[in-house]
């Protein structure tokens, strides 16, 4: 009889192990990569989902202090650029520098691209491609994947991946990917 508890504590052990490999943890800290308007969504889309994140568009080395999951939003805009202050060449610096940092710390990236094919292409690919090279989860819109630019990207370094039909069903992955505690 104790040989079967025995078993039966260690199989529920390695089941919720496994259950929780991709788990994310709070806090979160959200950034873009590219000054793209589609951070700022994504901060909604946490929001709907129930989980508490702190956005910060510029985010810096310094602002990884106490985080626990960064989650970047890849897309190049001019506009966002102008609005910033920034070149492409500083913002592609930034991001960079705040990605080697989360590696370093061993802060886990997930990577949300919600603009679709207006956030594909040219410069925008730039960010995409260094974010996706370093992220442990994506979540995708699947209009932003038509190509099959982020499938495969993810194939290539076994990275799991959700696609969604459009940005606000992007709630359900996340809710399915973080911690409850």
């Amino acid at each position: 009889m104790k040989s079967k508890l025995m078993l039966f504590i260690m199989l529920a052990f390695f089941v919720t192990e496994a259950q929780n490999k991709n788990n994310f943890e709070l806090p979160v800290l959200i950034t873009s990569a590219g000054q793209s308007a589609d951070a700022k969504l994504a901060g909604v889309i946490f929001k709907k989902a129930g989980i508490q994140a702190t956005s910060k568009l510029m985010a810096k080395d310094e602002d990884l202090n106490g985080i626990k999951t960064l989650v970047v939003v890849p897309g190049f805009s001019s506009k966002g650029l102008g609005a910033a202050g920034i070149s492409a060449e500083e913002e592609l610096a930034r991001v960079k520098a705040l990605l080697k940092t989360a590696a370093d710390r061993k802060i886990p990236v997930l990577l949300m691209h919600l603009g679709g094919n207006a956030r594909r292409k040219g410069q925008s690919d730039n960010f995409n491609k260094m974010v996706g090279d370093i992220a442990k989860y994506m979540i995708v819109v699947k209009q932003g994947n038509e190509d099959g630019f982020f499938t495969d990207i993810a194939k290539a370094k076994n990275c799991p991946m959700s696609v969604v039909e459009k940005m606000s069903d992007a709630g359900e992955p996340l809710e399915n990917l973080f911690v409850k505690k």
